[in-house]
């Protein structure tokens, strides 16, 4: 059930009105897109759209839902809370509360690594669903994650549900699958400061590198934000096949600001310019090499990763190889089965 709260009322709702164009037209990425999005916001509210909402879970939603009509920037919003905000000047990403908050909500989501697998046929799994600060402690979650994926002799990266992170942890996860020589992944060009941020692969990780091994990188409509990086990156290096369906579409980072004691909008401030393709998937996401729907996705990328192990085994080497092409011919005959039943 929504609640009202007692402060949603007509100069309440002015005053949010009147400090999200505020921050709008002061970070928005686009200047020229910001002015004509604040426009859209003036408009609905002269002709009353505005005047009758009560209710701060409803005109969160509205001021959502009128702001993306300009551009349909996925990354902009406006939430409401029934608690109140800290009181931030800037962005409340930066405040002591909200960073201690992350760091438990990262901890608890075992830093954002919801399964780790090693399927018949030495084929290594790995569920992503965001991709947090190594600084709130991810760090050694992804150094022991990588350390279990480098003996296996293919990759399934799962980002089917994954909603996004932090640029510097996609590249530090990215380093495995690269040699020792660094690679360009990406650049983030922010508004306030002018200024272009290059991430690259790392010259050293802890660990074994996963340099020869295929990688295949499961992807679908949930797929958002970091997840399309990481996929749109690696594909970008011809590093990975992507398998499912088209992601999100959200290219562009940003913060989030206290427009009213219960209500934060996050802006984006920044877009993303891949130095491969010199542009990024805002808007359109990123395309799959293997179009399939994103619940046959793992089963697809499976079999094609048994396929590639087969096709680099060689000759016979020594019993234990023996048995093992055995193991991959065994994993690769039942899915055909299964498929055969369906």
């Amino acid at each position: 059930m929504n609640k009202a709260h007692p402060s949603i009322q007509p100069d309440s709702v002015h005053a949010i009105l009147e400090n999200l164009i505020g921050k709008l037209q002061s970070y928005y990425v686009f200047p020229e897109v910001a002015e004509q999005i604040c426009a859209r916001l003036e408009q609905y509210a002269a002709e009353g759209s505005y005047a009758d909402i009560q209710e701060g879970e409803f005109l969160a939603l509205a001021l959502t839902l009128h702001m993306q009509e300009v551009n349909h920037d996925q990354h902009l919003w406006v939430r409401w809370h029934e608690a109140e905000l800290p009181d931030q000047a800037g962005s409340i990403l930066n405040h002591p509360d909200f960073l201690e908050g992350q760091k438990q909500k990262a901890r608890l989501d075992n830093y954002g690594i919801h399964k780790l697998e090693k399927l018949p046929g030495n084929v290594g799994f790995i569920n992503i669903r965001q991709f947090y600060r190594t600084s709130w402690g991810s760090g050694e979650m992804i150094v022991a994650s990588m350390s279990f994926l480098g003996n296996t002799n293919a990759v399934v990266v799962d980002l089917r549900q994954c909603i996004g992170g932090y640029p510097g942890t996609v590249s530090m996860i990215c380093s495995y699958f690269f040699d020792e020589e660094p690679v360009h992944l990406n650049s983030l060009h922010w508004r306030e400061d002018n200024l272009t941020v290059q991430y690259w692969t790392l010259p050293f990780v802890p660990g074994r590198r996963m340099v020869d091994q295929p990688v295949y990188i499961l992807t679908g409509q949930e797929t958002f934000s970091g997840g399309e990086e990481f996929a749109y990156n690696l594909q970008a290096q011809h590093r990975a096949t992507l398998v499912g369906e088209a992601t999100g579409g959200g290219a562009h980072p940003g913060s989030i600001y206290r427009i009213h004691p219960h209500f934060e909008a996050f802006i984006p401030n920044g877009y993303p310019v891949n130095p491969v393709t010199g542009t990024n998937w805002e808007g359109r996401g990123v395309q799959p090499d293997v179009p399939v729907p994103q619940e046959q996705a793992l089963q697809v990328a499976y079999r094609l990763a048994l396929k590639s192990i087969l096709e680099n085994l060689g000759a016979p080497a020594s019993p234990a190889w023996i048995d093992y092409r055995a193991e991959v011919e065994d994993a690769l005959c039942q899915i055909d089965q299964d498929q055969e039943r369906k």
